[in-house]
């Protein structure tokens, strides 16, 4: 079936699922209003946001066990233009923002995130778990922005005693059973113990009230002309990126942990249709929550239905349970989302340290400071895919080599090992002897490929090089998309390329 949701194909444990579910909407709820709150936006914006982003997406996603909603990665972008131009701009640049999204998946863009490497994807989930973790500590304060203050002496003991209780029942739990997600138990325990014992402690009606009624319908009231795309196209272009990136990367790790693969193609289509909704619906959008996935993920969740019940959730709160949920202690979430950064963080990354190349932790390191100082997700992989891109073409340049023989005709043939791209054209034109090679030579690519014009480039000043000393040379072997690159850039080279036997690059095509 299209949802797989009740797919008998598909062994769907009801009980977790359904658990998981409402243990994710506790988590998100505050996560959800902080963020709202921090961009100066309505604090419904960021329930409706929640409620948008994690049903749509649990149902037409491409994932199932991720978890999508209001996400601060995406939120943070939109600061600025709240600022300078107000709400409606915001809602129409997340709506556009979702048509970019939308894009991407349709075109099937999504498969590019498989360019990220192995050390950045460290760097990022590293940098989110120091994240996660130090955006706990400011529930630990009174106030908000400058005015606020860190909590002292009886507050900050209660506070810290059950944070910590939270996280001894997240942490034992599990060891005794795992018939009900130890999350929920720690969020119940607390709350009931805060409630039976009066505890005077800070709770998520200090952080906004939730009450509200259904995500109204709202066409965002700016004037639609070439003016207004210019003001909020910019920001809808790096939300989108974020959004995507963030996501993509989360379904990643998802991959890892669940053993088999998402579909990121899919998955862009869903959030970006979210955010769409979102725009016309007064959410202030989102994308993937690695914290929520988590806490989804060790609830035992793996089917769509943890995430529709923890968005149904959401709305049934703010429709008819905010003053039940406002009562939720903040130290048994802080508590497990504490433990969902610990359980986030990539232990093994630190196991293998001593056995990776240097520039991978050099890599790893600075994504996770990027991602962790700038808050910028995509900024901090765009960084460190760049840098893993050099260092191979620098490796890659480093390896191209030339077997030299001159035959039975005297002809000096050199046999290349390695692509001729721009980082190897040095390396590449050192390679030969042009005073002391006999009249005709032959440079055969059976074992190289021409990548680019500095190649080309290359082959032009060697040709020239050849030519005033009254010499010859000839290209063999070379593939058919090389043979089509010279071609276009007949202008510039003049060869003579030896016909062989028609053969095929391999491809992934089939």
């Amino acid at each position: 079936m299209f949802l797989r949701l009740f797919d008998f194909n598909q062994k769907v444990n009801y009980k977790n699922e359904i658990l998981a579910g409402l243990t994710v909407a506790m988590t998100m709820i505050p996560e959800s209003l902080s963020f709202a709150i921090l961009a100066g936006f309505s604090p419904l914006t960021g329930l409706y946001a929640a409620f948008i982003m994690g049903f749509v997406t649990a149902i037409f996603g491409g994932r199932p066990g991720m978890v999508s909603g209001g996400a601060g990665a995406t939120v943070v972008v939109l600061i600025a233009l709240m600022q300078s131009h107000g709400m409606e701009y915001v809602f129409a640049a997340v709506a556009l923002a979702g048509v970019l999204q939308l894009l991407v998946g349709v075109f099937r863009l999504g498969k590019f995130i498989r360019l990220v490497p192995q050390p950045v994807m460290y760097g990022f989930v590293n940098g989110l778990a120091v994240i996660i973790f130090l955006a706990q500590l400011e529930q630990f304060k009174i106030g908000a922005g400058e005015e606020s203050a860190w909590l002292g002496g009886t507050e900050l003991y209660i506070m810290l005693g059950l944070v910590l209780l939270t996280i001894a029942i997240v942490w034992l739990l599990p060891k005794l059973t795992k018939a009900v997600p130890a999350s929920l138990v720690a969020i119940i325990v607390v709350y009931l113990l805060v409630l039976g014992l009066q505890i005077d402690t800070k709770t998520v009606k200090d952080i906004a009230s939730i009450s509200g009624g259904f995500p109204p319908f709202h066409i965002p009231a700016v004037p639609i002309n070439l003016e207004t795309l210019k003001i909020i196209f910019p920001y809808s272009l790096v939300m989108a990126g974020v959004g995507l990136i963030e996501t993509l990367l989360t379904l990643n790790v998802v991959d890892e942990i669940v053993g088999n693969r998402g579909k990121g193609n899919k998955e862009s289509v869903a959030q970006g249709t979210a955010n769409v909704l979102n725009g016309f619906f007064s959410g202030m959008g989102g994308c993937a929550m690695i914290a929520q996935t988590f806490v989804n993920l060790s609830a035992g969740s793996r089917a769509r239905l943890s995430g529709i019940i923890a968005s149904l959730t959401i709305l049934v709160v703010v429709l008819f349970g905010a003053p039940v949920i406002e009562r939720v202690p903040m130290a048994a979430l802080v508590g497990v989302m504490m433990m969902v950064a610990i359980g986030t963080f990539e232990w093994v990354s630190l196991r293998i340290v001593n056995k990776m190349p240097k520039s991978d932790i050099l890599i790893g390191v600075l994504v996770a400071i990027i991602t962790v100082v700038l808050h910028n997700l995509a900024l901090a992989v765009l960084v460190g895919v760049i840098i893993a891109a050099l260092i191979f073409a620098w490796e890659s340049a480093k390896r191209i080599r030339a077997r030299k023989y001159v035959d039975e005709q005297g002809v000096k043939h050199y046999e290349l090992y390695g692509p001729l791209f721009f980082g190897s054209t040095m390396a590449f034109m050192e390679k030969f002897d042009i005073s002391n090679d006999p009249k005709e030579v032959i440079i055969d690519f059976r074992e190289s490929r021409v990548a680019d014009m500095s190649g080309i480039n290359a082959l032009n000043k060697l040709t020239e090089k050849y030519k005033l000393a009254g010499k010859t040379l000839h290209l063999k072997h070379l593939s058919e998309d090389c043979r089509m690159l010279l071609k276009n850039a007949a202008d510039v080279i003049e060869v003579n390329i030896l016909e062989d036997p028609t053969y095929r690059v391999p491809s992934d095509q089939f």
